[in-house]
C-alpha cells in the first residue's frame, strides 16, 4: 500500500512540475507623469517604451509569424499601468456587433490583453477593446482550461479610446492598479495578448500556442518585467448603492406586489491581495432575465450565476466537487426558497460578507457568510448560510483545496424538521495542471453531514485528462452516495457510480478547406449501489467533426442509450399525463448533425437536426439560431428549438417549441436597449422583457425594465411588472 501511495505522489509530482520553457519578455519602464488617453500616442514617453512585437499565428495555423502584426507597447506610474496598442490590419473593413460593453471576442475584430499577476498560471485578469474603443474585462480561473473559467461579469473601472487610422488602429488604456491584486514588492507579472482579425481571417497570440489548447490557456505566457518593485496599492473604498422600484402585478393570484427597495455594497481593499465585501439589503431581482431551456430530462438543470456579489474570485467558492453530479457550493442556491406549495420564490437576503484573495504566493482564502429573511406566510426558515475555503498552490500551476460549506437556522420553528435545522458539507480537491497544460485533472472527496442524514454521506471522484495535438483522452469517473447531501450545493442525483472515459484523434490536414478534423469514442455508465450496482444508465457516443479554415463548423454524432427507470417518468411534461412505468429498461439510438456559418459574416446562423429512438418511441429535433448584424448599433438574433415526441398509445405525445427573437440596439456607448421574447409551450409561458440602460458614470447605471409574461394556452396574462433601478459606484 505505502509503494502505491509512493507511486501516485510521484505521479501528481511529475505532472505537476513538467515545464514549459518560454523566455519572451519585455520592460515595463516606470515614469512619474499622467498620460493623456486620445488613442494617439503622440507622447515623447511612449518612444523610450520596450515593446511585446512578433505575434504569433494562433488560427488558421499555429506554426507561422502573424500575417497582421500587433505592437504592445506599456509604462507604469505609482497608481496606473498605461497600455499603449498598435493593430496592423489590411484595412478598414471591421467588424463591430456592438457598441456595448463586455463583448463576445470571436467573430469580431478585438484584442485582449491577460494578466497572470501572481505568476501562478491559475488566474489572471483580462482587458481587451476594439476598433471603436468598447472595452471588455473579464476574469479568468481554472488555468484556462475550460471555457467555465472565463467570466465577463466582472466589472471594473479603467479608460480606453481606439482610434483608426490607414493599415492600422491604436487602442490606448489607462488601468488603475488598484484593479489588479498582486504583492507588493512584485517585479514581474506573466502576461499574454490575443488578437482576432476578420479581414486576414486570423487569430494571433504574442506566445505560441497550439491549436489544441484554448487561447487563453494560462500555461502560454511571457514575462512583463517592471522597472522597478510595484509598491503598496492604496486602499480605495468602493460604495455601491442602489434604488429599486418594482410595480408589479401577478394575475394568477390578484396580487399586486409592488415594492420599494434601498440597499447597497461596499468593496474594501485588503492591502494589495484581498477583497472584502460587504453588502445590505442586497438587490438579487436581477435586471437580465435567464434564458429559458427545454428540459427533457429526469434532472434540475444548472443557470449560470449572474449577480455581481459572487463574481469575484468565484473559483475560490464554486469549482469543487464535480459540475454534472455533486457541486457542494452553487451559489444561486442562495436567495430562493421553497414555499408551502413547493413553488420556488425569491427569499430575502439581508446582508452578508466575503472576504476573499490572496494571502501570499501560495495560498488563497475565501469566506462567504449571507444571512436570509424568515417568510412564516411561506413557511421558509431564516438561514445563515456559510462556505470558507482556502488553497494551497502545489508545483507549478496545480492546487490543493479545502472547503467548509454551513446552512443552518439559529431559531425553532415548528414547520422545520429536525434533520433539516443544518447541513454541513468538508471537502477535499486536488487540481492538477500541469505547465504546459498536457496533464490536467481533480481528484475529490467530500463528506456531509446533517442530523440522522445516513451513512451513506459522501462523494468523490477522479477525472484526469490527457492533452495533445493529436490524441486526446481522459480517465473520469465518480459517486455520490445515497445520504450525500448539500443544501447550498448542486447535486443532480445521488446513490450513483458513473464512468465517463473519452478518447479523441485529431488531423490537421497541410491542404484542403478543412482546418482540421477529428474521431471522439465517449462511452458513460452509471450504476446504483443500492440497487445491487445495477447499472441503470450508459450512453456511447461516436462522433466526427471539422473547422473549416473559412471557419465554419461541421459535426455528426452517434448516440447509443440505455435508461432503466426507476420512477415513473413523462418526457412531455404533460399535465395529468400516464407516465412511463418504472423498473423498465429502454434502449434507443439516435443521430444529430450541427452546422455553424461564419460568424464575422453581416448574417450568420447554425442548424442542429436530431432524430432517433426515444425511450419507446421516436424524438425529432430542430435546435438552430441566426443572427442579423446591422453594426455597429443594431444586433437582431433568433433561436429556436423544436421537439416532436412520438411515444405509443397510452403514452403522451407532444410538440414542444421554444422561440426566442432577441433586439439589442446600442444607441452610443452608454445607453443600450435590449428587448428578448421567449415561447415555450412546455413552460406554458410567453414572456417579453425589455431593459433600457444608460450609464451615466463608469460602472453606474439607471434600468428601466418591463416584464410580461402569459399563459400560452388561453393567451392569458400572468404576471407584469416594471422595474425601475438606479446604481452608482463611489470611490472614496
Amino acid at each position: 500500500m505505502t509503494k502505491k501511495y509512493t507511486l501516485f505522489i510521484l505521479l501528481l509530482f511529475v505532472l505537476g512540475v513538467n515545464a514549459q520553457s518560454n523566455p519572451k519578455s519585455f520592460m515595463v519602464k516606470f515614469i512619474d507623469q499622467e498620460i493623456k488617453i486620445d488613442g494617439i500616442l503622440n507622447e515623447s514617453i511612449w518612444e523610450t517604451a520596450e515593446s511585446a512585437t512578433d505575434f504569433q499565428q494562433y488560427f488558421p495555423s499555429d506554426s507561422i509569424l502573424a500575417l497582421q502584426q500587433t505592437d504592445i507597447k506599456m509604462l507604469y506610474s505609482n497608481t496606473t499601468l498605461y497600455v499603449g496598442i498598435t493593430v496592423y490590419t489590411e484595412g478598414r473593413d471591421y467588424v463591430v456587433p456592438s457598441l456595448e460593453r463586455d463583448f463576445r471576442a470571436g467573430g469580431n475584430d478585438n484584442i485582449s490583453i491577460m494578466f497572470d499577476t501572481f505568476n501562478d498560471g491559475t488566474n489572471a485578469f483580462l482587458f481587451g477593446s476594439n476598433p471603436l474603443g468598447v472595452r471588455r474585462e473579464a476574469l479568468i480561473s481554472g488555468g484556462g482550461f475550460d471555457t467555465s473559467g472565463f467570466t465577463t461579469s466582472w466589472d471594473v473601472k479603467w479608460r480606453g479610446v481606439s482610434k483608426m487610422y490607414d493599415g492600422h488602429y491604436i487602442t490606448e488604456w489607462a488601468i488603475p492598479l488598484t484593479s489588479f491584486k498582486f504583492n507588493e514588492g512584485e517585479t514581474k507579472w506573466r502576461m499574454n495578448s490575443y488578437r482576432f482579425d476578420t479581414q486576414t481571417n486570423e487569430t494571433s497570440t504574442w506566445i505560441e500556442i497550439p491549436q489544441n489548447q484554448l487561447i487563453f490557456n494560462l500555461a502560454f505566457m511571457g514575462d512583463m518585467i517592471f522597472e522597478k518593485p510595484l509598491g503598496k496599492s492604496r486602499t480605495p473604498l468602493a460604495l455601491i448603492p442602489y434604488i429599486n422600484a418594482i410595480s408589479a402585478k401577478d394575475f394568477e393570484n390578484n396580487d399586486n406586489l409592488n415594492s420599494f427597495n434601498v440597499g447597497g455594497d461596499a468593496k474594501i481593499s485588503v492591502g494589495n491581495s484581498l477583497n472584502l465585501d460587504l453588502t445590505i439589503n442586497p438587490d438579487f431581482s436581477t435586471v437580465e432575465v435567464d434564458n429559458f431551456i427545454t428540459n427533457l430530462t429526469r434532472f434540475e438543470v444548472a443557470l449560470p450565476e449572474r449577480r455581481q456579489f459572487f463574481v469575484d474570485n468565484n473559483d475560490l467558492f464554486a469549482s469543487f466537487g464535480n459540475s454534472r453530479d455533486a457541486n457542494p457550493f452553487f451559489s444561486r442556491r442562495i436567495g430562493i426558497a421553497e414555499d408551502i406549495d413547493g413553488e420556488t420564490i425569491e427569499n430575502g437576503i439581508i446582508g452578508g460578507l466575503r472576504l476573499s484573495g490572496k494571502l501570499n504566493e501560495n495560498w488563497r482564502l475565501g469566506l462567504l457568510n449571507l444571512q436570509t429573511e424568515e417568510d412564516l406566510t411561506n413557511e421558509i426558515a431564516s438561514n445563515n448560510n456559510t462556505v470558507f475555503a482556502l488553497q494551497k498552490k502545489m508545483f507549478s500551476r496545480s492546487n490543493l483545496s479545502f472547503i467548509f460549506v454551513n446552512r443552518e437556522t439559529f431559531k425553532d420553528y415548528d414547520f422545520v424538521a429536525e434533520e433539516d435545522r443544518y447541513n454541513r458539507v468538508v471537502g477535499l480537491d486536488y487540481n492538477l495542471a500541469s505547465a504546459d497544460n498536457t496533464w490536467v485533472g481533480k481528484f475529490f472527496f467530500h463528506k456531509s453531514f446533517a442530523h440522522d442524514i445516513g451513512d451513506d454521506d459522501s462523494s468523490g471522484g477522479i477525472d484526469l485528462q490527457y492533452n495533445s495535438r493529436r490524441i486526446n483522452f481522459g480517465v473520469r469517473g465518480n459517486f455520490v452516495g445515497e445520504d450525500f447531501r448539500s443544501d447550498l450545493g448542486f447535486v443532480r442525483r445521488s446513490d450513483i457510480v458513473a464512468a465517463r472515459p473519452f478518447i479523441e484523434y485529431n488531423f490537421w490536414p497541410k491542404k484542403g478547406k478543412l482546418n482540421s478534423h477529428g474521431f471522439r469514442f465517449s462511452p458513460n455508465a452509471i450504476w446504483r449501489p443500492n440497487l445491487d450496482y445495477q447499472n441503470t444508465d450508459y450512453a456511447i457516443f461516436t462522433s466526427w467533426g471539422a473547422q473549416f479554415k473559412e471557419q465554419q463548423e461541421i459535426s455528426v454524432r452517434m448516440f447509443n442509450r440505455f435508461t432503466f427507470l426507476t420512477d415513473p417518468f413523462d418526457p412531455t411534461g404533460t399535465d395529468d399525463a400516464i407516465e412511463l412505468p418504472a423498473d423498465v429498461g429502454y434502449y434507443y439510438t439516435a443521430f444529430e448533425a450541427e452546422f455553424q456559418s461564419d460568424r464575422r459574416k453581416v448574417f450568420s446562423y447554425s442548424l442542429e437536426p436530431n432524430f432517433g429512438d426515444f425511450y419507446n418511441g421516436t424524438r425529432f429535433s430542430f435546435e438552430g439560431d441566426m443572427s442579423l448584424r446591422l453594426q455597429p448599433k443594431v444586433f437582431l438574433s433568433l433561436n429556436l428549438n423544436y421537439d416532436k415526441i412520438t411515444l405509443p398509445d397510452p403514452f403522451p405525445s407532444a410538440d414542444l417549441w421554444l422561440v426566442s427573437p432577441r433586439v439589442n440596439i446600442t444607441f452610443n456607448k452608454s445607453v443600450f436597449w435590449s428587448t428578448l421574447i421567449q415561447y415555450s409551450n412546455q413552460r406554458d409561458n410567453l414572456g417579453f422583457n425589455s431593459r433600457l440602460q444608460w450609464r451615466f458614470a463608469p460602472l453606474s447605471d439607471l434600468f428601466i425594465v418591463y416584464n410580461d409574461n402569459y399563459f400560452v394556452n388561453a393567451f392569458a396574462p400572468r404576471s407584469r411588472s416594471i422595474n425601475l433601478k438606479f446604481t452608482y459606484w463611489l470611490n472614496i
